[in-house]
């Protein structure tokens, strides 16, 4: 056998390879940024720092500190806003991008899914530029919200960060169902579950089809037709059975919840957070300061649906129900916070037009907190509740460069937070002025 061409056949081959080893390309270089903020809010201590200097690498931040402190690379590219108070991209964690506040009660029944989903690809762009760079969307009907989240996730839309629900779990003729249409068109709503096992289902049911978190409706509601915002829907059983369904499948789950044995129930059930907890009793804010469990209030929303809610379509009963329960929901978010009860920026967005999220920090300080303790709910404590500490909720190395900034002064005047004039979502400058190389 002729071992000399074999041999130059492996000859040839290795000089091949060597030769294609030696042009493979270099690794394109990370766009490298240098946002210089003349104040910069500190969600973590609480406290704002002067010139600071925040270095990014792609879409992440790298190093945070003392302008001099910072070693900025030759050719970064540089954002000034020097002149401006900056903070973390803002979360909240009730929202409903795929809602029309405008399209309510009967004048709902004429939206389909479809277009309810093309509708959210607007609001989630008026609300990343308000300055809402993650929310947690708790309720769509035909898993418009999981859509949504991946076509932002595949850069085909631009939106916030979003953790989402599908449909709400809750009984039959309860405020997760539609009570709209007579009994001719047996018509229910896709998360409907009755009974402890149909709970379980509808929770698997949810997460197969792209749910990050399960939202059940404990209690009735404001917005929905013929029950009580107080009255108890879900037993404690059915809530037991879904929150352990939910829990081990590595989903956690947030409780539709106004009335004080709704809430109080949902508590023991093991939920992670309570939407709305608007009557809420010393029970209840016992249970959730000894269960770490987050209470999600949304007290702006009110001033909208009393103003707005004719014209939006809203059911004159709604009206009335609000009337009732609006000034005792911001009256036991004080008393809530005052106790110590761990809450996070919430806002029912979707009742009120999308964008105007930060109008909620007005009545948050109002109400009990400090301007700085407000921003945290929607900063730290938003981004706790969500599981996404390691990626947003404050300027710190390894979280996404998700960047916002005000002119004035927000620890002075939280209605700064309305007026926001630049945002960074992921290194990525979405609103304000070109970076200046």
């Amino acid at each position: 056998m002729n071992k000399k061409p074999i041999a130059a056949l492996v000859a040839a081959l290795s000089i091949a390879a060597h030769a294609g080893a030696q042009t493979t390309p270099e690794p394109t270089p990370r766009h490298v940024v240098a946002v210089h903020a003349g104040r910069l809010v500190d969600v973590v201590a609480g406290k704002v720092l002067t010139d600071q200097t925040i270095l990014i690498e792609g879409e992440r931040i790298v190093a945070v500190g003392a302008s001099g402190a910072v070693n900025v690379p030759a050719g970064a590219e540089t954002i000034d806003l020097s002149r401006s108070t900056v903070l973390p991209g803002l979360i909240d964690a009730h929202t409903h991008l795929t809602d029309d506040p405008y399209m309510s009660g009967y004048r709902s029944l004429g939206v389909s899914d479809i277009r309810a989903a093309m509708f959210g690809v607007q609001s989630a762009r008026r609300t990343l530029e308000a300055g809402f760079t993650t929310v947690r969307n708790v309720g769509a009907s035909g898993f418009g919200d999981v859509a949504l989240r991946d076509a932002i996730n595949d850069g085909e839309v631009e939106g916030p960060r979003m953790r989402v629900s599908g449909y709400p779990i809750g009984i039959q003729g309860g405020h997760c169902d539609n009570n709209l249409l007579p009994h001719d068109f047996h018509y229910q709503e896709g998360g409907v579950a009755d009974g402890p096992w149909q709970g379980r289902t509808k929770a698997r049911e949810m997460v197969k089809f792209g749910a990050d978190v399960i939202k059940i409706c404990a209690s009735g509601g404001v917005l929905s037709k013929g029950d009580e915002p107080g009255a108890e829907q879900l037993t404690l059983e059915e809530m037991k059975a879904i929150v352990d369904e939910a829990h081990k499948l590595g989903r956690r789950v947030a409780a539709h919840a106004h009335g004080a044995t709704s809430i109080r129930d949902a508590i023991i059930a093991g939920v992670d957070s309570v939407e709305h907890a608007s009557l809420i009793d010393d029970e209840g804010i016992k249970l959730a300061k000894q269960h770490g469990t987050y209470l999600v209030m949304d007290i702006y929303n009110d001033d909208f649906i009393l103003q707005e809610g004719a014209k939006a379509g809203m059911l004159p009963e709604s009206l009335e129900k609000e009337r009732h329960i609006g000034r005792v929901q911001r009256e036991n978010f004080q008393k809530a916070w005052r106790a110590g009860v761990k809450m996070a920026f919430g806002t029912d967005a979707g009742v009120y037009p999308h964008g105007d999220n930060a109008k909620q920090f007005y009545y948050m300080v109002k109400f009990g907190m400090t301007p700085m303790q407000a921003i945290q709910a929607a900063t730290v404590g938003g981004a706790d509740l969500l599981g996404w500490q390691d990626r947003v909720g404050s300027l710190q190395p390894g979280k996404y460069a998700d960047i916002i900034a005000v002119n004035g002064d927000p620890l002075a005047d939280p209605g700064e937070l309305t007026h926001v004039k630049f945002v960074m979502k992921g290194g990525a400058v979405i609103k304000g002025q070109p970076a200046a190389r």
